[in-house]
């Protein structure tokens, strides 16, 4: 419990930070926020990198790209699955193509939408069965957005390697979509 308390602080203070001033969001707001922008910048991300960089693994002891995204798509379609009682096995793993992989991450993104819209200040704290246990549905949907934070940081650095802007960074400095500046 005390983990999921921590998650939720520091995911809220950071996007308390970055939110620009207008009516204040409560809690299951917040939550839904935090959800959309993971899922831009992912989307834009695995639109960004082209077909053959999906195969592309700076070292051999790491995920290449395209199973980057596939383990994104494969652990939402886990955890938003569990929530909405749609459990479904994408085997996105498996996959190797852009195209197969984008339409399974679409697929686990539509999954995980059933699971947000849901949400409410009523059944936030509702208690949903996880890997780990039972958990508070909110903490557990908080669980998956750092997931998702987490793989789409390597994301960007995959990106870089290529020589192009990752979507977060985009706008920036004149930097815009596609190769980064040289």
């Amino acid at each position: 419990m005390r983990y999921s308390m921590l998650i939720l602080a520091l995911a809220g203070a950071c996007f308390v930070q970055a939110q620009p001033k207008g009516a204040p969001l409560d809690l299951v707001g917040d939550l839904k926020a935090n959800y959309t922008g993971g899922k831009t910048k992912i989307l834009a991300a695995a639109d960004e990198m082209p077909d053959a960089g999906y195969a592309f693994q700076p070292t051999p002891d790491v995920r290449t790209f395209g199973q980057w995204v596939g383990h994104v798509a494969d652990l939402q379609a886990q955890f938003c699955g569990g929530i909405t009682g749609n459990t479904k096995q994408l085997g996105a793993a498996a996959k190797t193509t852009k195209a197969d992989l984008v339409a399974a991450l679409k697929e686990s993104f539509d999954m995980c939408d059933a699971a947000y819209d849901g949400t409410t200040a009523a059944n936030a704290n509702d208690m949903v069965q996880t890997f780990r246990g039972p958990r508070p549905r909110v903490s557990w949907l908080w669980f998956n957005i750092a997931h998702n934070e987490e793989c789409y940081g390597s994301m960007a650095v995959y990106l870089r390697l290529q020589k192009l802007v990752p979507p977060s960074s985009q706008g920036r400095g004149g930097a815009g979509k596609g190769k980064a500046k040289q």
